[in-house]
């Protein structure tokens, strides 16, 4: 039987199911969109608006039901569209305004929500209000707006603090008063060319709440908002403690965990403030935070019933492929999001980390910053065939799940490119040790017989694609049994039938490195360990890989299985 007659079959065998509960922020498959490298269609070789459109079907398609796109406003693109000029306005090289409302009527036409990106830690140093701080001077209503601060030393000559920004080098830059002599210093988490604003000023504040008006009137479905964990810095930006430099030294994700700079308490008096906002629109407006915290306890803060909907769970993104560690982060999850009443937010991949089918193909250890040639090289065929275990275990799971461009095809970073080509800000300012994201935002490969794999007309494209993309196209996997685009396809099809989203995970004691609950009417069993075990006992429905034996579970393998109670129930 195919893909197709069992999705059939089984779609007519479940159609008096429930259909998950009318709030889709609790239950939604949210669909990232990389603007750069979705789809192209002017021939620039850089993804846009226009492209977008064009390619929305597919994506109704698959399945999701939202597009989260990243950045597209008007911007130097110094780190990819995060340093952001002008938030009610799209870059020329994505498109316009009227472009981003015939993309916003397309999604909805199709069935799709649209979320979009809000970099609300920074802005970009060619916003006009940075540059009528500079031009004001110290002390102004202008510089207000932003974190400027007299440098220590004798003459001024030495930072104000020891932060250090995530992309590497001290966290402030000096300026150049007009006559040339050196002045203040300015904050920016990020790159030089992102300075920080100053969430204590009331009128960032109110410029903000302007901001989400302009984007939910033009009918937007809601925001994500970007690392909304560090808006407010504890008082006085005393220096970073030894311990917290240390966990930086130690890992990438120390740099977004603990510190004066993260996960202020006072910061969800702007989400408070944005929630009220968005409740005065339709009722099913969203807010989703990107919150790098050090606790799941910590992150459920972020989801209380009058603050945002959806968290990302960066701790299951980042958990080993090990059933202990999987059930030991799926448990504490939960239960941490219940206390507030709010779903868990699952995801694997996103545009700042390696793609999961390169990442899950690596020895066991610290998650990198990017691969490059001459570093260890994962396992494509094992890394391919745990992604496609672990995202059928995601999407099982209760709650809601994002999906990153280009994993449904099961695309691996891009780890030989060239380190000239690199756009990264991490690359340099990490003096070239640390590769960056460029690998995971490599245009997608549409149809492989066509130039730039179908990207867009010419074949140009901002990042060369590696090789193993065409065999990973879409138009070779559209309709094949057993791809990875028909293994999402189907999955998802029946997530939705079977109303996993809004079902409960009821744990199975099963074999050893097994990990087995029971959502429904269904059984999931995933298997991380290196030896076949006895399949759990139902009626298999889907597999992560081919089987040949439905009497054993191999290694690395996921399988959805109807339950006798479920047979019982349609006799």
């Amino acid at each position: 039987m195919t893909i197709e007659e069992t999705t059939v079959t089984f779609t007519e065998l479940t159609a008096d199911l429930e259909n998950p509960g009318p709030d889709w922020r609790r239950t939604a498959v949210v669909y990232q969109i990389y603007p750069r490298s979705f789809a192209d269609s002017n021939g620039d070789g850089i993804g846009d608006l226009p492209g977008i459109t064009r390619r929305l079907p597919a994506l109704a398609e698959l399945g999701v039901d939202a597009i989260w796109l990243s950045p597209f406003y008007k911007s130097p693109q110094a780190d990819a569209g995060y340093d952001v000029a002008d938030y009610r306005d799209v870059d020329p090289v994505f498109g316009t305004l009227a472009d981003f409302d015939a993309m916003l009527q397309r999604a909805h036409g199709l069935g799709l929500k649209v979320i979009v990106d809000l970099v609300s830690n920074h802005s970009s140093d060619e916003h006009e209000w940075f540059q009528a701080a500079l031009a004001a001077g110290p002390g102004s209503r202008e510089r207000e707006r932003y974190i400027f601060r007299e440098g220590r030393g004798e003459n001024g000559e030495l930072p104000p603090n020891n932060w250090e920004s995530c992309f590497r080098g001290p966290a402030w830059t000096r300026t150049t008063n007009p006559d040339g002599t050196p002045g203040q210093w300015y904050l920016h988490l990020f790159d030089t060319k992102q300075p920080d604003w100053n969430w204590e000023n009331p009128e960032v504040r109110a410029e903000f709440l302007d901001v989400l008006r302009f984007w939910l009137d033009r009918g937007v479905d809601g925001f994500r908002v970007d690392v909304a964990h560090s808006l407010i810095k504890a008082p006085g930006l005393p220096d970073q403690a030894p311990a917290d430099q240390a966990a930086q030294d130690a890992e990438t994700d120390g740099f977004f965990l603990t510190g004066p700079m993260w996960d202020q308490d006072r910061v969800h008096e702007v989400y408070r403030d944005w929630r009220a906002l968005l409740d005065t629109y339709s009722p099913d407006r969203i807010l989703c935070a990107e919150a790098w915290v050090p606790s799941l306890d910590r992150l459920a803060r972020y989801v209380r019933d009058d603050e945002m909907h959806q968290a990302f769970n960066f701790g299951y993104l980042e958990s080993e492929w090990d059933a202990a560690h999987l059930r030991a982060t799926i448990d504490k999850s939960i239960a941490a999001n219940e206390t507030v009443g709010a779903p868990t937010t699952w995801v694997l991949s996103n545009h700042d980390v390696v793609r999961h089918v390169s990442r899950l193909g690596l020895p066991a250890g610290p998650r990198p910053n990017g691969i490059r040639a001459e570093d260890v090289q994962p396992d494509h065929e094992l890394g391919l065939r745990r992604a496609r275990a672990a995202t059928l275990l995601m999407l099982s799971l209760p709650g809601s799940a994002y999906v990153y461009q280009g994993e449904e095809l099961g695309l691996p970073d891009h780890t030989s490119l060239d380190d000239d080509l690199r756009q990264d800000p991490t690359w340099w300012r990490s003096q070239y040790t640390e590769a960056g994201r460029d690998g995971c935002r490599v245009p997608l490969p549409w149809e492989a017989d066509e130039p730039g794999l179908g990207f867009g007309p010419g074949g140009a494209t901002w990042l060369p694609q590696p090789a193993a993309y065409a065999e990973l196209a879409r138009d070779r996997q559209h309709e094949v049994e057993g791809s990875t685009l028909e293994m999402y396809r189907t999955a998802l099809a029946f997530r939705r039938a079977f109303a996993l989203a809004v079902g409960t995970v009821g744990w199975v004691e099963s074999a050893p490195g097994v990990l087995q609950f029971t959502n429904g009417e269904l059984t999931v069993a995933a298997n991380t360990g290196t030896e076949s075990v006895p399949m759990p006992e139902g009626e298999l429905l889907m597999s992560s890989v081919p089987l040949t034996d439905h009497g054993t579970l191999p290694a690395d393998t996921t399988v959805w299985l109807l339950t006798e109670v479920f047979n019982e129930s349609q006799s």
